[in-house]
């Protein structure tokens, strides 16, 4: 008798030694989960929030023990949840720095990189305006979190046109000087046979042409074209 008492009937009625298997409620509302906790005869703590703006308001994104487990009746499962508005953070500076700096601290701060626009400046792959919905944003100011950021940023060129250097019929050492000097950039040299005998070393060609009224900025490039053969390469 003593033993049905205690090993069948006692247990039958107290559940004692029995487990519940933790259901998944992530991805789904709060005001949805405690009946159905209570079905499993499961409690719930909200113990964190978060935002993020691909998930809705108030549904849950974490939940401890995850899905699965075993836990004994009545057991809290402490849950994280999406908020509806998104807290306010501190604007980062972005201003001065390199377009890929920029970028890998807006994502770091919780911040989306929105449009990036190059414009003339000499200050190649720099940014210049850290902007919010199209107004600029001062460093250490509050703006929500996983808001996207547009960047203003330098494409290294400058606003400066002039007439394109002619340095055809110049040796090619002076046609570098020359072109550098003006602020140019030195690109392709191609060498080629003399068209025309030509002695070696000069420039019989440059891209862009230097005709009147064409123009060019600082920090554009100028390919040339010199007799002779290519160099052989250094030995390091």
């Amino acid at each position: 008798m003593l033993f049905f008492f205690f090993f069948v009937y006692l247990p039958s009625t107290t559940n004692h030694g029995e487990t519940i298997t933790v259901p998944k409620v992530e991805g789904m509302k709060l005001n949805e989960i405690e009946d159905f906790l209570a079905e499993h005869s499961l409690q719930y703590y909200v113990s964190d929030s978060s935002y993020s703006s691909t998930k809705e308001p108030f549904t849950v994104t974490k939940q401890d023990p995850q899905p699965g487990a075993k836990v004994k009746e009545d057991r809290k499962i402490y849950i994280t949840y999406n908020m509806k508005t998104a807290p306010m953070i501190k604007m980062p500076k972005l201003v001065d720095l390199s377009l890929k700096n920029a970028q890998m601290i807006l994502k770091t701060s919780d911040l989306q990189v929105g449009k990036i626009e190059f414009v003339p400046d000499l200050a190649q792959n720099a940014v210049l305006k850290q902007l919010l919905k199209g107004k600029e944003i001062a460093a250490g100011d509050l703006i929500p979190k996983g808001s996207s950021v547009d960047l203003v940023v330098g494409d290294g060129l400058g606003n400066a046109e002039f007439q394109v250097p002619n340095v055809v019929g110049m040796p090619a050492d002076e046609a570098t000087t020359l072109l550098v000097g003006a602020g140019l950039q030195m690109g392709a040299v191609q060498y080629i046979a003399a068209p025309n005998g030509e002695p070696e070393g000069t420039v019989v060609r440059q891209r862009p042409i230097s005709t009147p009224g064409a123009k060019i900025r600082v920090g554009e490039l100028v390919d040339i074209w010199v007799v002779g053969a290519n160099p052989a390469p250094a030995i390091e």
